[in-house]
């Protein structure tokens, strides 16, 4: 099967995992914005967004409203079993939210 043959979403998902891979893009590292990943692979904002979920879903990636999407601390772990990834983006939700408790604490305080 070639690169065109393979859904427009799945292209870009497969794209950052290979990049993630190659070391290309490292932990914590800033994705380019929905509309410039939209414009690189010629595609709609929602085919992006289609794409950033499953790379959320996979705990490939997370992403602060407003601010962007990153690769996950623990995108390295991204190829083992489904129950290994399932706990990685449990704990980078729980640093995530930890991190913004504290910010809010630090505010309000």
């Amino acid at each position: 099967m070639s690169h065109e043959d393979v859904q427009p979403y799945l292209r870009i998902v497969q794209d950052v995992r290979d990049q993630v891979r190659s070391g290309k893009l490292t932990a914590h590292e800033k994705l380019p914005s929905t509309r410039e990943l939209a414009a690189e692979y010629q595609v709609a904002l929602g085919t992006v967004q289609r794409a950033l979920a499953e790379l959320r879903t996979a705990g490939l990636i997370y992403s602060h409203q407003g601010r962007g999407s990153y690769i996950s601390g623990s995108a390295s772990i991204a190829d083992q079993d489904p129950t290994s990834r399932a706990i990685a983006a449990l704990e980078e939700k729980v640093a995530v939210l930890a991190a913004r408790l504290d910010k809010i604490e630090k505010t309000s305080g």
